[in-house]
């Protein structure tokens, strides 16, 4: 599945984010902004993250030269992305049980109050059913990796039953980073999404279990590399990430 078509250099777009979709308090959730610009470079694409984007507000998305675009508030450049996605090798399945389960061990599910950002519109443990995704992952057991189980709320579909883009993309970015940082109590100041590249290999479909996981592909000091996926019921990749997370000083 793809997105729109790049548009032309100087083209500009006006788009607000609605709070529902935040991440951190007043600013919209990294990965869905992220895919919002994404769907303007055919559906794949790395995406940078330069300042909070803030909800409720009129901002542009303005497209570049070749397959470039960006998203400004006012002089302020908010994000910026080229075409592209990941080509990390993907991981071995886990099953929905093993998600379901992995899932429940999850940390922040059974700690809410160590959560960062609980309102956030992905992980957030203080977002009620169909209002926020719900997927906070946990440790599969013998795995190097973290599952959660996504069944996408209908609010998040077209006519079709299909989940805009920017869903999975959101999904994605919360499994990276919370798979990548680990079960463990946070130690420290809470981690930020940097740079984000992703794409879409099926259809995702409202009402469906989906197998949500995410990993650690590298760590230095203050930044993660995460890698992160979903699996269709039928254990099809729907969708593969790469992300960078930066701890707050």
């Amino acid at each position: 599945m793809t997105g729109a078509e790049p548009g032309v250099a100087g083209t500009r777009e006006t788009v607000v984010i609605d709070p529902r979709f935040c991440g951190p308090p007043g600013t919209g959730n990294g990965g869905y902004v992220a895919g919002l610009l994404a769907a303007r470079l055919g559906g794949a694409g790395e995406i940078t993250l330069r300042r909070p984007p803030p909800v409720a507000t009129p901002l542009e998305i303005v497209a570049g030269a070749g397959q470039s675009v960006s998203l400004v508030d006012g002089p302020d450049l908010i994000a910026e992305g080229v075409a592209g996605g990941p080509d990390e090798p993907v991981p071995a399945g886990v099953t929905l049980a093993e998600a379901r389960a992995a899932g429940a061990a999850s940390r922040l599910r059974a700690h809410p109050e160590e959560h960062p950002y609980p309102g956030c519109f992905v992980c957030g443990p203080d977002r009620g059913p169909g209002d926020g995704l719900g997927i906070l992952v946990g440790p599969v057991a013998g795995r190097d990796l973290a599952a959660d189980v996504w069944s996408p709320d209908g609010s998040l579909a077209g006519p079709g039953g299909e989940v805009a883009p920017e869903f999975l993309w959101a999904a994605l970015d919360c499994s990276g980073g919370v798979g990548a940082i680990g079960n463990a109590a946070q130690d420290g100041p809470p981690w930020v999404l940097g740079r984000y590249a992703a794409r879409q290999a099926a259809p995702v479909r409202a009402g469906e279990p989906h197998v949500v996981v995410g990993w650690r592909l590298a760590a230095a000091g203050r930044k993660l590399t995460a890698g992160s996926a979903v699996f269709t019921p039928a254990g099809q990749l729907a969708g593969l990430a790469r992300a960078t997370w930066i701890q707050l000083r």
